[in-house]
């Protein structure tokens, strides 16, 4: 399948906002393919899966105000629309920021580095500590001792239906 003509396109999505909240992702979608058909001039237009996933991602009511496309006329009489990765502009970044690296001299060795002490391997705390135990009727406020003897006193009352 050779494919005669491919452009990409950024297409401004900002009107979606203007559509009832649980309607914008249909109509991104509606959007693309009208952009498409607009600049591609042909009638037939499919979105690839990853566009719909892309639109679709945070839900139907916050769909994304730009998206970057690759729009490809194919030999069947479609456009097919796809996501552009931005493959050649990511490498002009990557030799540009390559050239100002400056390459440090080498640091002249005046004299001779003070050795550093050998670090000690710090010893490992034991593997767990053991809980300590509940705590015992001797150890519990006399406050508290005193509020459970009256609970235990009194009766439970029932309830009168």
């Amino acid at each position: 399948m050779s494919q005669d003509v491919e452009r990409v396109y950024t297409v401004n999505l900002g009107k979606v906002l203007l559509s009832p909240d649980n309607q914008r992702a249909k109509r991104a979608v509606n959007m693309i393919k009208e952009f498409a058909r607009h600049h591609m001039k042909i009638e037939q237009v499919k979105l690839e899966e990853d566009v719909s996933h892309l639109l679709w991602s945070r839900g139907i009511r916050h769909p994304p105000r730009k998206i970057r496309v690759r729009m490809t006329k194919t030999d069947e009489g479609y456009v097919l629309v796809s996501i552009y990765e931005g493959e050649e502009e990511s490498t002009e970044k990557e030799e540009k920021k390559a050239e100002p690296e400056k390459v440090e001299p080498e640091p002249k060795p005046a004299a001779k580095p003070e050795p550093k002490p050998a670090a000690k391997p710090e010893p490992k705390p034991a593997a767990k500590p053991e809980p300590e135990p509940a705590a015992e009727p001797d150890d519990v406020p006399e406050f508290f001792r005193k509020k459970d003897e009256e609970t235990k006193k009194k009766p439970k009352s029932k309830s009168k239906d």
